[in-house]
């Protein structure tokens, strides 16, 4: 049998992703191997993705996104799926059979599904929650988390309007609940950085949530244990749900 179904992830760089090992373990066992593959597509520019797309064009079927072209893609879409458009990224592309391209957002249902079945979620969600970093991933973790009905603090290293600084949130930390980390800090191989916040300010009332799943322990949630925070999620529980949601927008 001959491919005749190509996925997968587009992003620079991608070293640090496990999305090949998890869809190509995911075609053995459904025992579509022979037929459907799954690639890393490593591009510079995003440009790229229209050369990438016109090679494979007869083939490919999907892509996942990642860093750093969540937006960046979003204008050489040919359609964007509402929910995608209100939260301002993609990370999930079909590709029709005439060529043509929807976007989608899988990492808000992967985000949404794991906090809001973890044991801790009653006991920080009427606090605040704090999302570090307003890139792709953190708008996406913003829409999920107001949608379930939080008060969203927007933390920045230069805040602009409706954000805050790290030097704002140190001194509010005591009305917080649920802190998640949604910037690339502590992913391999820089696996000794951390977000800046001041981790003294940390007790049981705080949760720790890291998008991060490469360490699966990172530097931030260690800290966090440290410090007796009241518990931490690691990222790749999320990683596995916006996977799935993304397999099922494919296949619909």
């Amino acid at each position: 049998m001959a491919i005749s179904h190509v996925y997968g992830l587009l992003g620079y760089p991608l070293g640090h992703s496990f999305s090949k090992k998890y869809f190509t373990e995911k075609f053995e066992t459904w025992g579509l191997s022979e037929t459907h593959r799954y690639e890393q597509f490593e591009i510079p520019q995003i440009h790229d993705f229209l050369t990438l797309k016109s090679e494979h064009r007869a083939l490919l079927k999907g892509l996942n996104v990642t860093i750093p072209y969540k937006q960046q893609i979003m204008p050489l879409l040919d359609e964007i799926d509402p929910a995608a458009a209100k939260i301002g990224a993609v990370n999930t592309i079909k590709i029709y059979p005439d060529g043509k391209t929807k976007g989608f957002n899988t990492d808000y249902w992967g985000f949404r599904q794991t906090v809001e079945s973890w044991d801790a979620f009653p006991l920080f969600k009427s606090k605040k929650a704090v999302v570090l970093g307003q890139g792709g991933a953190a708008k996406a973790i913003i829409a999920a988390l107001e949608d379930l009905g939080m008060d969203v603090w927007k933390v920045s290293r230069t805040p602009a309007e409706g954000q805050i600084s790290y030097e704002d949130l140190a001194a509010a930390m005591d009305e917080v609940g649920l802190i998640v980390n949604a910037t690339p800090l502590g992913m391999y191989p820089k696996i000794d950085s951390f977000p800046p916040i001041d981790y003294s300010l940390l007790n049981n009332q705080h949760y720790l949530y890291d998008i991060v799943y490469n360490p699966l322990r990172t530097a931030f949630l260690e800290k966090g244990i440290a410090q007796g925070v009241g518990g931490v999620y690691e990222g790749l529980d999320m990683l596995h749900g916006q996977a799935d949601k993304a397999w099922e927008i494919w296949n619909a």
